[in-house]
This record gives C-alpha cells, sequence and structure tokens, in this order.
C-alpha cells in the first residue's frame, strides 16, 4: 500500500484455492463452495489519483489481454459506489488473465480499497460487493480464509508459517463457466471439519492433501495442459503438495525449501519455455 496526497496505491494480491469443495447448487443457479484461499505476495496493483473524470489505464506485462471498458471489473467496482466521482484508475497486470488465480476479483477489491481512501467514503455494503463477483469479498482481505456459500461467508484463520510455493500457468485461459457447466456431480463433500492449525506446517499440508478442487476434473477436460502442469510440478525432488486453484489453469506447488522449489523454477523453464512460472510467498499484508 503507497500513499501520497495525490496517489494512492494498493496491492491486489494474487488469491490461490488451497481448496475447493463444490457442495451443491442453487435453484438460481449459484454454486455453493467450501474453500481454503491464501493470497500471495505477487499481485496486481490498482492505483488511483484525483481527476474531473473517472478513467481507467492499464499497463504491466499481461495489459495487452485486457480491455480498459465497461465490462472491466475495476471500472465495474468503481461504479458500484453508487455515484460517480473522477479519478484516474491505472491496474498494473502482472497476473495472467483468466487464470484460477483471482486477478480480477482481487483487482475489484483493490479499486474498492483505493477509491474509499482517496474519496473519503465507506466500502460498499457486503451485498453490492458480491455482485461484483463471488470471489471478491473474500480478496478484500489479504489473510487465510475459509469461504462458503456462494462467496458471501469469509472467515479469517490464523496465519501459516511462511511456505515456499510455486505458481505455473501453461500459458492456456479456461472459462469459469464453462468448467462449472461441466462439473459432474455438484453435490459434493466439504472439506474435512478437523483441520490441524496451519501453523503446524506438517500436519497442515498433509490435510490439505487428502482435500480437493472439484473443479480440476472438468478444466483438465478443457486444457489438457493443465495435467501437464500438475505432473511436472509432483515430479520435482521437494514438492509436497500440487494442485490446480480456482477453475484453472494456474496450479500452485509447495515445497519443503526455499532450494528445491528454486530448483524446481530452473528445471521447468527449461522445459517449458511458455509457461509462466513464478516463485512466491504467502502475503503478509
Amino acid at each position: 500500500m503507497t500513499t501520497t496526497k495525490s496517489m494512492i496505491s494498493e496491492p491486489a494480491p494474487a488469491k490461490v484455492n488451497l481448496t475447493l469443495h463444490v457442495i451443491g447448487q442453487r435453484k438460481d443457479g449459484y454454486h455453493l463452495l467450501d474453500s481454503l484461499v491464501m493470497f500471495m505476495m505477487l499481485g496486481d496493483v490498482v492505483t488511483v489519483t484525483p481527476a474531473d473524470h473517472l478513467s481507467l489505464t492499464i499497463d504491466g506485462p499481461f495489459s495487452a489481454d485486457l480491455i480498459a471498458n465497461d465490462d472491466n471489473l475495476v471500472l465495474q467496482a468503481a461504479l458500484s459506489f453508487g455515484f460517480i466521482k473522477g479519478a484516474a484508475i491505472n491496474l498494473t497486470k502482472n497476473l495472467p488473465v483468466a487464470s484460477g488465480i483471482g486477478g480480477g476479483s482481487a483487482d475489484a477489491a483493490a479499486t474498492l480499497r483505493a477509491l474509499s481512501r482517496l474519496w473519503g467514503v465507506p466500502i460498499p455494503n457486503s451485498k453490492t460487493i458480491l455482485k461484483l463477483g463471488a470471489d471478491v469479498p473474500v480478496c478484500m482481505t489479504t489473510k487465510l480464509s475459509h469461504m462458503r456459500g456462494i462467496g458471501d461467508q469469509v472467515d479469517i484463520l490464523p496465519p501459516p508459517k511462511k511456505l515456499n510455493i510455486l505458481l505455473v500457468n501453461p500459458n492456456v485461459t479456461v472459462s469459469t463457466a464453462q468448467v462449472f457447466g461441466e462439473l459432474a456431480c455438484k453435490l459434493n463433500t466439504p472439506m474435512a471439519i478437523n483441520m490441524p492449525d496451519p501453523s503446524d506446517t506438517d500436519d497442515w499440508i498433509k490435510w490439505l492433501t487428502d482435500q480437493r478442487n472439484d473443479l480440476e476434473s472438468p478444466a483438465l477436460n478443457s486444457a489438457p495442459a493443465i495435467g501437464e502442469v500438475l505432473r511436472s510440478l509432483r515430479a520435482q525432488n521437494g514438492c509436497v503438495l500440487a494442485r490446480m486453484s480456482g477453475s484453472g489453469a494456474t496450479c500452485f506447488a509447495f515445497f519443503k525449501d526455499s532450494n528445491t522449489r528454486y530448483a524446481a523454477a530452473v528445471t521447468l523453464r527449461q522445459s517449458n519455455t511458455t509457461w509462466w512460472i513464478t516463485e512466491t510467498e504467502e502475503a503478509l499484508i
């Protein structure tokens, strides 16, 4: 977070679904989720400055994949305040688009935080935030969280100890709507209730290993490259857990230490030159 008299910057950390159990579907079509969500040190950045009119510019390594129009979640978040005030909004897009790590939702949440401070007004209520997307409420925090319902129930959990994390995307986009639509069973078991304290790293990761991402199977049908990523991660020395995040295609892996994580990143970059591969840790902000 950066603040000057004329500029406010808010981080939009990458969101990783450590687990994602789909445990039902409402009559209105919304899916009921049971998910453990962690935020990363890396992410996008939203910067706002005073202006006479509302505008959006986009830069960063993945800026070419987005259009600064009214469909962009950043502008939708700005308009969700219910009034129009001026602000020059800049989104620095460091995360792949449509990649299962909450980029758009995190950007919307960061926009709400930044404009609330710039304009000196309260953040919109929870119902308004949820209308922006099921992941936006959980992205209003950067803490390890238990997300339930249609994304409207968020409980913050104790932080884990430092984890050595590798994120990998095979440079493919996956449609969230398509993945949910192809999910064969919409009524699956929730997460086990006996989750150890996240600070007990070994027991916690063992517990995580026994959980699931129910969207992984339909995502693999849509983008087989995800399977190649998971196989490659699980084959690396020191990998203790690898799973797809969200609806894909980004996958995460925990490594036993920073040395094995670094070695895995080097190996994967050498053999998969088109993949997005980045080392990170959980957010401390």
